[in-house]
């Protein structure tokens, strides 16, 4: 029996054209974690196989619709020794909402360094037990550091999160599924300070980048944790890691978002 996340990112393909119906979001609009995962299948399955993902920038050029099929068409950008680049663009009914840039990497025996951290909530302080709001997004435990966020259903950073269900001993899969959930909380790790909130405008993801330094086990906790950096014209930036219950870097994540008031 395939994972919730094998089966999100199943794709009906035609050479290096892909088709997903598996479309759900919050509302009427498409998450778009769930449009980067496919994109970012998508590419992999172009792929020759050992290459394992390394990074991706995206656009959320439009809002998506759910119950519309999605169809990725994947641009083989370069396939060189040790890196190959593909771009993906995801339309609906034609239309372009969505544009991916990704490279794979050939793995490479080398120095394996970061700078120390120590996760900012230590998992034995976030005590917090909660499920997500929406089927969709139901497949991870999630534990929220204490606070007024510990209150609330939708999980801003930092939050401690893993799948509660098994998931493939696969590298793309398992970026996938990173890259699923790297979308959630962004744009709210973003908001300006003050105390508005989104006017008739509304907030949204405008770009999305995610680069994946060390492989994952989605079994295990791991901490997100994104802080905003910038707010100008519109636009929030918030920077994000994911990393392990040891200190350990896995991935890290850079989010612009549109909030108007």
């Amino acid at each position: 029996m395939s994972s919730w996340i094998a089966e999100l990112v199943r794709l009906d393909r035609s050479e290096h054209t892909f088709r997903a119906s598996a479309a759900y979001g919050a509302g009427p609009r498409l998450f778009g974690g769930l449009i980067a995962a496919q994109a970012l299948a998508a590419a992999g399955a172009t792929v020759e196989p050992g290459r394992l993902p390394q990074s991706l920038h995206a656009y959320f050029i439009k809002g998506g619709r759910i119950g519309v099929d999605i169809h990725f068409t994947v641009e083989i950008t370069r396939d060189g020794r040790s890196f190959n680049t593909r771009r993906v663009t995801a339309t609906q009914d034609g239309v372009a909402i969505f544009e991916m840039l990704a490279s794979f990497h050939k793995p490479e025996t080398t120095t394996d360094w970061q700078l120390p951290r120590e996760p900012r909530v230590p998992l034995t302080e976030a005590t917090i037990l909660t499920r997500l709001p929406v089927e969709w997004a139901d497949h991870f435990d999630i534990r929220l550091a204490p606070g007024p966020q510990s209150r609330v259903d939708w999980p801003t950073q930092p939050f401690w999160f893993r799948t509660r269900e098994p998931v493939e001993d696969d590298p793309l899969l398992r970026a996938c599924a990173l890259t699923f959930i790297s979308d959630l909380g962004m744009v709210s790790s973003a908001r300006p300070p003050g105390p508005e909130l989104p006017g008739p405008g509304g907030a949204a993801s405008l770009d999305h980048a995610v680069w994946l330094h060390r492989p994952t086990d989605p079994h295990q906790w791991h901490l997100y944790d994104a802080t905003a950096v910038s707010h100008s014209d519109a636009r929030g930036l918030a920077h994000g890691s994911f990393q392990r219950d040891d200190g350990t870097l896995i991935a890290s994540v850079a989010q612009e978002s549109l909030w108007r008031t």
